[in-house]
């Protein structure tokens, strides 16, 4: 088994904290989590367990500025990290949860010590949002999986999260600064920042969100996510996975090739049930 961190900066994340503790801890033991919170008024989550937990100065307030310093801090990190014996670093948001498919018969630690890595390897990116027509407001004490049941394939969140050596991340996740990108075929990345409407809504009406300009983004992207799950046609996911994978290495965006880009396809895709007990 390789040595494997799990490294994430986060603020005002209690709710995906404590899951991503409880989801990624008993994959590689809690001692190999990472976590700095951003800015000097925040606290450690209640379930962070051994997880090493540092809080940091705030890296900025508008969104460009402070993404830009939050993942060259993050980048600074894994350095380190790699430097003390780690094999493998994944980075990822606090609502990001990176699985492998039920049907390899290994779990995510096991799966990526097998895999050769070179510089960095991405999963498949879907997007989970709450379908208002079907789905009920998130009940918080039970599993998200079992409580959600759609995604959009994102591009977005296919990221070069999970590197084999010192990388430069970009804004995000998105891309390594000089490296293409790999996409495994039976990884995925599942992001939860869509999957309730009130705790959407109760995010958009921050603070730090207004403070940073980011309302705009949420009009744009996050609550069209849901507006897509509700009201769009869903295929099977296993009968589109593939074909997303192949369009996204083939296809990048003009203004960055070592990002993949659906090429404005969007597919509403309804989770396997085999991911249900995946423990998140």
């Amino acid at each position: 088994m390789k040595k494997i961190a799990v490294i994430t900066m986060a603020r005002n994340d209690e709710f995906f904290l404590n899951r991503w503790v409880a989801y990624y801890g008993q994959l590689f033991g809690e001692e190999n989590l990472y976590i700095y919170l951003d800015g000097k008024d925040q606290k450690a989550p209640s379930g962070a367990g051994k997880a090493n937990v540092e809080i940091v100065e705030k890296q900025g307030i508008k969104v460009i500025e402070a993404e830009k310093r939050r993942l060259n801090f993050l980048s600074d990190r894994a350095a380190e990290l790699f430097a003390n014996g780690y094999e493998l670093v994944i980075g990822c948001d606090a609502d990001e949860f990176l699985i492998v498919d039920t049907n390899v018969e290994k779990n995510l630690a096991e799966y990526l010590s097998s895999l050769k890595i070179k510089t960095s390897v991405s999963a498949l990116g879907l997007d989970v949002g709450q379908h208002l027509k079907k789905e009920l407001p998130l009940d918080k004490t039970k599993p998200i999986l079992q409580q959600r049941n759609y995604a959009l394939i994102n591009s977005r969140f296919t990221k070069t999260n999970i590197i084999a050596k010192p990388v430069r991340w970009g804004r995000g996740f998105h891309r390594i600064n000089g490296h293409n990108f790999h996409i495994d075929k039976n990884l995925y990345l599942l992001h939860f920042g869509n999957i309730d409407y009130d705790l959407l809504m109760k995010k958009f009406n921050m603070q730090d969100i207004i403070a940073r300009g980011e309302q705009a983004h949420y009009k744009r992207a996050r609550f069209r996510i849901i507006g897509s799950i509700s009201s769009e046609n869903a295929v099977d996911g296993d009968e589109v996975f593939e074909k997303a994978r192949i369009i996204q290495r083939i296809f990048r965006p003009i203004y960055a090739w070592n990002k993949p880009s659906m090429l404005g396809i969007r597919w509403i895709v309804e989770i396997p049930q085999r991911f249900k007990n995946i423990g998140i």
